[in-house]
């Protein structure tokens, strides 16, 4: 017998949901656990004072993270809808759907230009386990990189691999493809990050590695570096691009959303501080500079890779570590726009994966083509991969944050919020008065900063 939750908006077709809480958090997560947890956070918090900076992050994820994640749960699963059509149901006739629209927009972006990065970790997994790292100095690592952005072909083909296995999952549905996936993934990335993390701080010298990350050093800290704190937290846990929404549209009306959100910020923030624990001492134990930015995983650790006592099976473990990270966010981003296609187009999941992933595809052929061979894919001075990266990062994201948070605060309405939270008063939510107190006032002046530093209005 079908639920009211499994019925979609005419009342006619089933609508998918999770299966279990468990399968809920591992899907949620594996979409905020991505390349920015292992690939971003490290470099960041290198760049920004180690120690100091993970302090602050970590707090802006418990401040202001959390509410926020919350708020976007809340608005799915209260409508059992994409985040076009909640916003819709919400507020019918005015011009709020448009928020919605903007996280479907960001989605299709992200993914775009997030599969070109994806499809680089394919080629790096490859070139492990062909030990291509092994026996190589730096500049001849250097080159391996270099000559394979200097191909035409090879970074479209992993691109397109990588939408065509993130498709492959979408399409056999939320319980059958998402959740059975990342149920499997999720436990197996976090298998080979602490397999990572024990044979790092084995290493000669890693104490020094681990002290830089766990040691503050607030003298290192200025308000440009709250500012990259406040906005990676913010952008690793996938706030503002409309998955949230669309996984919350598919919990169960039964579930604790409090509890939820809490176990996937934890997983996301557990996994990113692993990252850290598994890169740091590494890069210490063979003097490498903490501070290497967006290089760090794609020539700095093959470097080390290529020095370390069994290299070859721990840059194997890596890169594959890599690919599972960002396949559970690419499944999680391609969802938002297959269930607009399917809910709103009235589409079935097959033709709307389809071709969902050829304009993805097609879109990130191009924005591979513009880092590599056809510059004159551009718009100003600056590549298409740039232009999507700025306009979904710098404006969508922030601006579809603060008005899901101040349409939750401002218009929701209390009663609603409080038995959506409570699950009609199931569970107790001794949290609500300070959630509602953040979400605001707090949240929205900390995502109205991130919004204009990325504008550039705000800087210091």
């Amino acid at each position: 017998m079908k639920t009211v939750s499994q019925i979609n908006n005419k009342g006619s077709q089933p609508r998918d949901s999770f299966g279990s809480k468990f399968g809920f958090i591992a899907a949620t997560a594996g979409s905020a656990v991505g390349l920015g947890n292992i690939w971003r956070f490290p470099y960041i918090t290198g760049e920004n004072g180690g120690g100091a900076f993970l302090l602050i992050y970590l707090a802006f994820i418990v401040i202001i993270g959390l509410p926020v994640m919350l708020s976007e749960l809340v608005i799915g699963r209260s409508t059992q809808r994409n985040p076009f059509g909640a916003f819709r149901k919400l507020k019918p006739g005015s011009k709020w759907f448009l928020i919605g629209i903007m996280g479907i927009a960001a989605a299709f972006m992200i993914n775009a230009f997030y599969s070109v990065v994806a499809g680089w970790t394919l080629e790096y997994l490859v070139n492990a386990i062909t030990n291509q790292f092994s026996g190589k100095n730096t500049g001849e690592i250097t080159a391996l990189f270099t000559n394979f952005q200097g191909s035409a072909w090879r970074p479209v083909f992993w691109l397109l691999v990588f939408v065509a296995v993130s498709a492959s999952v979408v399409l056999a549905g939320v319980q059958k493809g998402i959740e059975k996936y990342t149920k499997i993934l999720m436990p197996v990335l976090l298998v080979l990050i602490v397999i990572l993390c024990v044979r790092s701080v084995t290493l000669p010298n890693s104490a020094e590695g681990l002290k830089f990350l766990f040691n503050p050093d607030f003298s290192k800290i200025g308000p440009s570096t709250i500012l990259i704190a406040l906005g990676q937290a913010f952008f690793s846990l996938s706030i503002g691009m409309g998955t949230l929404i669309t996984y919350g549209s598919y919990m169960k009306r039964n579930e604790n959303l409090g509890s939820s959100a809490t176990s996937v910020v934890f997983a996301d923030t557990l996994i990113a501080i692993l990252a850290g624990v598994a890169i740091f001492p590494a890069v210490f134990a063979f003097g490498i500079s903490p501070a290497s930015g967006p290089d760090l995983v794609f020539l700095t650790l093959p470097n080390i890779f290529a020095r370390m006592g069994g290299g070859f099976i721990f840059g194997l473990l890596f890169f594959f570590l890599l690919v599972v990270a960002a396949l559970t966010s690419t499944i999680s981003i391609l969802e938002v726009v297959v269930a607009y296609f399917s809910e709103e187009l009235k589409m079935s999941r097959k033709a709307a994966t389809l071709l969902a992933s050829a304009g993805i595809a097609l879109l990130g052929i191009l924005c591979s083509l513009s880092l590599y061979k056809v510059p004159e894919i551009s718009i100003g001075n600056t590549n298409l991969f740039g232009v999507l990266e700025y306009v979904s990062s710098n404006i969508l994201l922030p601006l579809g944050g603060l008005l899901i948070v101040f349409f939750v605060a401002w218009l929701f309405g209390k009663d609603k919020l409080k038995n959506e939270l409570s699950s009609n008063g199931k569970y107790k939510i001794g949290y609500y008065a300070i959630y509602r107190f953040i979400i605001k006032f707090l949240a929205p002046l900390a995502i109205a900063l991130v919004f204009l530093n990325g504008l550039g209005i705000l800087t210091f």
